[in-house]
This record gives structure tokens, C-alpha cells and sequence, in this order.
């Protein structure tokens, strides 16, 4: 493992900060930030509570207008001042390292909750072995989760004890390979099971695609409605997808550019990653919408009136296709296994934000960094989402962070660079140095 060059001074020379080997690595370690449980979670979950092919059109406009030209400025931003983000953002103009800060925030809250989904993915893995959730995936996993609702949500400290337990084992395991470093952590476990989770991903979706009722819930999903166009919640829920799914504007890929060696294609790169990202996203909803076609005509409802709200639709949709699929414990416990492994990488991505900024600022070694940073964060995490609460405050944070958090900070991060400091031609430059893809 060989340290990254950088002109940052002594704090980020001392400091043990390792690097990707290769362009190979990386890619597989952005794909594996992006692709996971924002794509198999939280995509379908937005575009259910924002109408469904109402949802399709703002998020392909968003994607090519701002998630793809996002993810060359953090690229571009992290490789060229070799940096966390606060570092970064303070090498390029002094006074905007707050903007670098504020993106250590968005992901230190993100990993907050990030972790109670990871949980439930263990816990499925579990439960697929006899498919546990028997013929009412949506009832059980309302048992499961033990989740206040409607006026019932106050604070609680009840503890789900399977939650619980799951959680520990997360954060212990987080702790253990943000130690390991860079290659040996992220890189190696992306390589091995992103490709596991794709494959596993694309069993169950072509065996929902035959369920009945399959293509009424395909038709819900592409079917586009023009009158959500003027709906502005629409728009900022799409962009705030992009963000979300490409890791950008929270100090993800800004600081895995950082690690980068200096002669890497850097735009191929980031094509590579968005355009990944999406068709999985695309994917995604194609299952999780077909189950959807399948469950409504089930219980002769409307697909809309299904579930209540799409925070937990993945652990119900993907159990109800499983069931109906051949072998479907040996593909159940393949699914979600591989679902933590992919969970687990955009997890320690996020957290490797945080750590990266402590390892900058104070010039600390990788392992007192990463027990700073992670144990305080597991404790909070396993006090709070471990509870009753825990689903509605996830709810609440989640749609904090992205819809304000994240959006906000891509606004003021592009306005700066673009208006205030007029830095654009110089990151272009970078860009373009390197890159098989030149931008204008």
C-alpha cells in the first residue's frame, strides 16, 4: 500500500492515508459506494412516495444535468488538492473549508442511520434461510422492526434486541476494516461482491418480471405523469437520488479521488460510476415495481395503496418475489448476504469521509483516526436506531439529508466554484488532462 503524493504539509504527510493500486480498484470501489443499498433501499422507496413514472423523468434530467457533472468536480476537486474534503476545499481558496466541513456532517449523519439498514439486511440473510416472512412480507416486517407510527411515534429508548444485535456486529466490523486501510478494506471486498450482488440482483428481477400483476406495477413505474412536472418536492427529491446514489456533494468521491495515483482518467472514470449507477437504480425499480404489480393484485388494491410509505418497501418487495421464485432460500440468503457485503462497502465509504477529515486536520495515524471517529459514531447509531424509533427518526434524518443536506451543499459547492472563485477552467484542465472524455 503506497502513500498518495501530496503538496498538503505536514499534517497530511504524516498522516498514514493510503491509495487505490489502480483505476481498476477505484471503479470498483466508487461502484461499490454507489451501487447498494441506496440503489436497492432507497431508490424505489422515493420513486413509490413521489408517484413512480412521475419520479423517472426528473431523475434522468437530474442525473445528466447534475449528478454526472457533480461527480467530475469531486473528482476533480479531491485528485488535484489530494485531499479529505476539508483539506481539499482549504487548499483550493482558505475560506471555503467550511464547505468541506459541511460535507463531513452530511455523511457523519448518514452513517448514523446507513447502519440501522445494513442491520436489517443481516437480519434478512438470516431469515430467508426459511423465509421467515412467510405470505405477509409487509406484516412481518412490521413485527420485525417494532416501528411507532402514525401518533403513536414519541421518543423511545425500547430496544429491538435483533436490531440491536445486528448493529453491534456492523459497527464492530466497520471498525475493524477502516483500520485494515484503504486498499486492503475498501477495494478488496468491492471487487469480490459487487459482482456477487449484480448477478444474485438480476435472478430476482427477471423472475419478477413473470410474477402476475407484474406488468401493471411496470406500467406504474414508467408510465409518466406530466402534471407532476410542476410539482417542485418532485424535482428536489430526484436531484437529491442523484446525490444520494452517486456519493457526491458529501465528500465521498472527493475524497476517494484523493487517493488516486496522479495519471488516472478521471472523466472515463466517473462515466463508468454514473452511468452504473442509474441502470442499476432502473433496474431496481423494475423488481421492487413488479412485486409491487404482483402484491396489489393480490389483495385487489391499487399499487399505491400497498404499503404506507416506501422508508422499508425493499424488505418487502424482494421477500415476496423470493418466495414465488424457485430455491428461493439458497437465492433469499444469496440476495441479501451479498446486499450487507455491497451495504457494507458504501458504509465504510461514507465513515472513510469522516476519517479521512480527523487524519488531515490533526495529522493522526489510521488507527487512532478510525477509533476517534467510529466509536462515537457507533454508539450513537446503536443508541438511537436500535429502538422503536428507530424507523421514523431514519425517515426523518434521511429526508433531511438529502432533500436539505445534501442539494444544499451541491448548490453552494457548484455557485462557488463556479461564480465566487471562477476555478472552473482550472478543474477542467485537470479533467481533461488525463481523461479519455474531455469536457468543454
Amino acid at each position: 500500500m503506497s502513500a498518495p503524493t501530496s503538496s498538503a504539509g505536514a499534517a497530511t504527510q504524516s498522516a498514514d492515508r493510503g491509495a487505490f493500486r489502480g483505476r481498476t480498484a477505484f471503479i470498483f470501489a466508487a461502484i461499490g459506494s454507489a451501487v447498494g443499498l441506496g440503489n436497492i433501499w432507497r431508490f424505489p422507496a422515493v420513486a413509490y412516495d413521489n408517484g413512480g413514472g412521475a419520479f423517472i423523468l426528473p431523475y434522468l434530467v437530474a442525473l445528466l444535468t447534475a449528478g454526472i457533472p457533480l461527480l467530475f468536480l469531486d473528482y476533480a476537486i479531491g485528485h488535484r488538492w489530494r485531499g479529505s474534503a476539508p483539506a481539499a476545499w482549504r487548499r483550493f481558496r482558505r475560506w471555503t473549508e467550511f464547505i468541506g466541513w459541511w460535507q463531513v456532517l452530511i455523511a457523519l449523519i448518514i452513517a448514523l442511520y446507513y447502519a440501522l439498514i445494513l442491520a436489517w439486511a443481516t437480519n434478512y440473510t438470516i431469515f430467508s434461510l426459511d423465509q421467515r416472512w412467510g405470505d405477509d412480507a409487509a406484516g412481518f416486517f412490521g413485527e420485525y422492526t417494532q416501528a411507532l407510527g402514525g401518533a403513536d411515534v414519541h421518543v423511545s429508548f425500547d430496544y429491538v434486541p435483533a436490531v440491536l444485535i445486528s448493529m453491534l456486529v456492523v459497527w464492530l466490523a466497520v471498525i475493524i476494516v477502516m483500520a485494515l486501510g484503504v486498499q486492503k478494506g475498501i477495494a478488496a471486498s468491492s471487487i469480490i461482491f459487487i459482482p456477487l450482488l449484480v448477478v444474485m440482483f438480476v435472478i430476482l428481477v427477471v423472475r419478477s418480471l413473470f410474477l402476475p400483476g407484474a406488468l401493471d406495477g411496470l406500467d406504474a413505474f414508467f408510465r409518466p405523469h406530466w402534471g407532476a412536472l410542476l410539482d417542485p418536492a418532485v424535482w428536489i427529491a430526484a436531484y437529491g437520488q442523484i446525490f444520494f446514489s452517486l456519493s457526491v456533494a458529501f465528500g465521498i468521491m472527493l475524497t476517494y479521488a484523493s487517493y488516486l495515483k496522479k495519471k488516472t482518467d478521471l472523466t472515463g472514470s466517473g462515466l463508468v460510476v454514473g452511468f452504473a449507477n442509474s441502470g442499476f437504480e432502473i433496474l431496481c425499480g423494475i423488481g421492487v415495481f413488479s412485486a409491487l404489480g404482483f402484491m396489489a393484485q393480490a389483495q385487489g388494491v391499487q399499487i399505491d395503496e400497498v404499503v404506507a410509505d416506501g422508508v422499508g418497501l425493499a424488505f418487502i418487495a424482494f421477500p415476496t418475489i423470493i418466495s414465488e421464485a424457485p430455491a428461493g432460500a439458497l437465492i433469499g440468503v444469496l440476495f441479501f448476504g451479498s446486499l450487507v457485503l455491497a451495504g457494507f462497502t458504501s458504509l465504510i465509504s461514507i465513515v472513510e469521509v469522516v476519517i479521512a477529515a480527523v487524519q488531515d486536520k490533526f495529522g493522526l495515524a489510521r488507527i487512532p483516526s478510525t477509533l476517534l471517529v467510529c466509536v462515537p459514531i457507533a454508539v450513537v447509531s446503536t443508541v438511537l436506531f436500535s429502538t422503536t424509533m428507530g424507523l421514523p427518526l431514519l425517515d426523518v434524518m434521511d429526508k433531511w439529508a438529502n432533500e436539505y443536506g445534501i442539494v444544499a451543499a451541491a448548490l453552494v459547492s457548484s455557485l462557488t466554484v463556479a461564480y465566487v472563485l471562477r476555478g472552473l477552467p482550472t478543474l477542467r484542465d485537470h479533467l481533461n488532462y488525463r481523461g479519455s472524455f474531455h469536457i468543454g
